[in-house]
């Protein structure tokens, strides 16, 4: 008997016992499976392009929140912050945070904006602790804090782009040498096979 687990790799290899694999009969003449099949691949592929419509859509939008660490705040240069992360295009989303009873979001027309007036506000925001807004069309959006804080500089103007066109695929590199096939087997390949099955 071998005391080391090294001599366990030059034993000879004794099965136990064989083993026999049940053998599949594949009938691809059948029409109700090849339909069966059509089938399913519709209901799979449909899915699978919404998938991949949506993700794509979904990591061309970007999320800003505004005022960076300063958030909805009086007192913040909303100006540079707005200069910092443009450009802003459609479908990116714009994250207000602001404590609650103290601040809202009011969403107003340039008149509302230049004058820091929300009494035709487009929206008014003021639950909770934050507000998220998406920019969902080309133009302008203007934004103000209608608690008394827009004459401190609570206020926001956005300009919303087209997002722009997907970067071309990459060139193809420099010509690489290609292998050239044949489906004539070749004498080396018909002479190996005879030896193997002899």
């Amino acid at each position: 008997m071998c005391p080391s687990l090294l001599c366990f790799f030059f034993l000879p290899f004794r099965p136990h016992r064989s083993i026999s694999l049940p053998k599949l009969r594949l009938n691809l003449n059948s029409s109700s499976d090849h339909q069966r099949n059509q089938i399913m691949a519709r209901k799979l592929l449909l899915p699978f392009l919404l998938f991949l419509s949506l993700s794509s859509w979904l990591a061309s939008a970007d999320r800003f929140t505004v005022g960076d660490s300063q958030a909805w705040n009086p007192n913040v240069n909303y100006t540079a912050w707005v200069d910092k992360h443009k450009p802003f295009h459609v479908g990116d989303w714009l994250v207000f945070y602001y404590q609650p009873g103290m601040a809202d979001v009011v969403q107003v027309d340039e008149a509302g904006y230049n004058n820091c007036d929300a009494s035709s506000s487009i929206s008014n925001y003021s639950k909770g602790r934050s507000y998220a807004f998406q920019l969902n069309h080309t133009g302008d959006y203007y934004f103000i804090c209608s608690r008394g804080f827009c004459y401190g500089g609570m206020r926001l103007a956005i300009v919303s782009q087209p997002l722009p066109p997907p970067s071309p695929p990459p060139s193809p590199p420099p010509s690489s040498p290609t292998l050239l096939c044949s489906r004539e087997p070749s004498k080396l390949s018909r002479l190996s096979f005879s030896i193997l099955t002899n």
